[in-house]
């Protein structure tokens, strides 16, 4: 009777407890998206490109730069380094200026490498952040399918403690007898039991949907009942999921373009103005400036130029297999999502029904109880059939969220 007493106290508390305060699935997806290191980082990587792109405009300018050399090697007693080759002395002071041409396409193309990869890095931001929120969503079912379930147990614990007075008032009338007080006493504390061990997993599955939300808070709260329809799913052409066939193919053809640029001849221009001077000759006179180009073509290479074409041939073909079988693993997944979303939401007519009959048979025990007609083996077997129905529907719910969530995963659009 202590632990009885003991976990009645503990349920009281809980409840109030519970319902100060209340949040939504959006709340956590929120969170999520606002605590996910994983998304700080996809924003960065595409900052950071951004910066690259800048780096390589800057690239195709003029560099200038400042150069000095300034030796002196000393020649003593006839010791020292030979004078026709060091000079005595080398003092130069320079500003140099070179610059590459670089062709307008391949220019183009050098920025369309940048742009690629931007588009890559956005795509692969969408892709995690649609992992998350099915993450964070299924795991907001499960913890709202356990707030469920502690509900109805707590709507059978009302209806046993309002037949618990009762039979021990009959009991002590001799109209029930003391074992079937005692049998149903086992299946009142059966029940509070179950009821305390619903709520620890209620608890628990809480707190992981705090860990994985990036929130620290250990209060225990009521959730809301998610808000989850079936989305319009986008041509599969559109999908996020299906853009990193179509960036992998747009890399590999300006790569290969990139290629053949390697092979065009590279010009660079280059001068200089400032002072050389060896100290020997008029020192003050070796001011001046010098210009000069710089031409560099491949003439023969061994056919390398053919093998890098060769192995981005073969990673094309490799990419179309991939695209090939994630298309019809595509459709043949949300054919059957769709199919068990259907036959789901058939059952769930069935269970609503067989829940109304059960709850009807509920209420007849309860009136032969008062009347002291009732057998409590009857009694408690409606009672327990009532409380699987609820189950079972809960789980059937739970079900239909699931599917609904992972329908609604593929609903992002380029």
């Amino acid at each position: 009777m202590f632990k009885i007493g003991f976990i009645l106290l503990s349920v009281i508390i809980f409840i109030p407890e519970m319902k100060a305060q209340q949040y939504d699935v959006q709340y956590y997806l929120g969170q999520a998206r606002q605590n996910s290191p994983l998304l700080k980082d996809f924003q960065n990587q595409i900052r950071s490109n951004q910066i690259d792109s800048l780096r390589i405009h800057a690239g195709f300018g003029p560099m200038i730069n400042v150069v000095s050399d300034n030796l002196y090697a000393p020649v003593i007693n006839g010791w020292g380094y030979d004078e026709a080759i060091t000079n005595g002395a080398n003092i130069s002071a320079r500003v140099t200026v070179s610059k590459e041409i670089v062709g307008k396409r391949n220019r183009l193309n050098q920025y369309q490498v940048i742009g690629i990869q931007n588009q890559t890095l956005q795509n692969a931001f969408k892709v995690t952040e649609q992992d998350l929120v099915r993450k964070v969503t299924g795991q907001y079912i499960t913890t709202y399918g356990f707030w469920q379930q502690y509900e109805y147990e707590q709507e059978v614990l009302n209806l046993l403690k309002r037949e618990e007075s009762i039979f021990k008032n009959l009991t002590e009338k001799n109209i029930y007898k003391q074992a079937d007080y005692l049998a149903f006493l086992v299946t009142l504390q059966q029940q509070e039991i179950q009821h305390a061990q619903t709520k620890n997993q209620y608890q628990n599955n809480l707190a992981t949907l705090n860990y994985w939300c990036g929130i620290e808070d250990t209060t225990t709260i009521s959730l809301v009942v998610p808000v989850l329809n079936v989305s319009t799913l986008p041509d599969i052409q559109n999908s996020v999921f299906f853009q990193s066939f179509i960036t992998d193919s747009l890399k590999l053809s300006v790569e290969d373009k990139q290629i053949d640029f390697s092979y065009k001849p590279k010009v660079n221009l280059y001068g200089d103005a400032g002072y050389n001077s060896s100290w020997i000759y008029e020192p003050w006179k070796n001011f001046g400036v010098s210009a000069g180009i710089n031409l560099r073509l491949i003439l023969y290479d061994g056919k390398q130029r053919q093998m890098q074409h060769d192995k981005n041939f073969i990673t094309g073909q490799t990419r179309q297999n991939y695209r090939s079988f994630f298309m019809k693993q595509y459709h043949q997944q949300i054919n059957q999502l769709m199919q068990q979303l259907n036959l789901n939401q058939k059952l769930s007519g069935l269970l609503i029904q067989q829940s109304e009959y059960a709850k009807t048979l509920v209420e007849a025990n309860h009136k032969l109880v008062e009347t002291g007609d009732a057998r409590v083996t009857d009694y408690i077997l409606a009672i327990n059939n009532y409380l699987a129905v609820k189950n079972t529907i809960m789980q059937n719910t739970i079900e239909r969220y699931n599917l609904i969530n992972e329908i609604n995963y593929w609903n992002r659009s380029k």
